[in-house]
């Protein structure tokens, strides 16, 4: 059974002044359809087991990180989970709409930064979260380039609905596009460090040994 939550921080992570949102978005954990193409070739079950897996560095990560947090999930909101992060639906048909979205009831609702990151990286830091808000004091846009083209952070102070139009989500331009955006529409912006994301399996064997699921 699915349950419904206002948009409001955890009890135990409330601040006054509404500074920092860190948006976490996840796929809802079911067999079959997570990491899909992981699963091609390791098969369904070690792909559960590793999306299992990052679900909870990423948690733990977002945990030390100076922001109220809220995670967004694809499907429904569970009634139980890892986390003790406020709870929210994602909204959109595509992948650019959902974070908009998200972004904007963020934003709406009173934060002064707001910063996504979703579930795939092994790499993705709560430091490199924080210089993220840090970056924004200055810019802009603050952008967590990934290594196949796309990148895994996203931050802003204002809604630019114009970084999620016209990109060809889950390719390799969606980087580049994305900063042709932001050049275009003359924003300021910083790069963090390029990290990995896991979505086949030549990604996770470069983590796999040091992981025990």
């Amino acid at each position: 059974m699915a349950v419904q939550r206002v948009l409001a921080p955890a009890a135990e992570e409330q601040r006054p002044d509404m500074e920092n949102a860190l948006i976490i978005f996840v796929k809802n954990l079911q067999m079959g359809k997570v990491k899909t193409r992981l699963a091609a070739t390791v098969g369904e079950e070690k792909a559960y087991a590793i999306y299992s897996y990052l679900l909870k560095y990423t948690y733990r990560t977002a945990e030390r990180v100076n922001a109220d947090k809220y995670v967004f999930y694809s499907d429904f909101i569970p009634e139980q989970d890892l986390h003790r992060f406020s709870s929210q639906l994602q909204s959109g048909q595509d992948l650019g709409e959902r974070m908009k979205n998200a972004f904007r009831q963020i934003l709406d609702a009173g934060y002064k930064k707001a910063v996504i990151i979703g579930s795939d990286s092994l790499e993705i830091t709560s430091k490199i979260v924080d210089q993220a808000f840090s970056a924004l004091e200055e810019s802009e846009v603050v952008i967590g380039p990934a290594t196949d083209g796309g990148y895994y952070l996203l931050g802003m102070k204002f809604l630019h609905e114009e970084l999620f139009e016209d990109i060809p989500w889950s390719s390799a331009d969606v980087l580049k596009k994305t900063m042709r955006a932001v050049k275009l529409n003359g924003h300021t912006h910083t790069l963090l460090t390029e990290l990995s994301d896991i979505d086949e399996e030549q990604d996770w064997l470069r983590f796999a040994a040091n992981v025990e699921l």
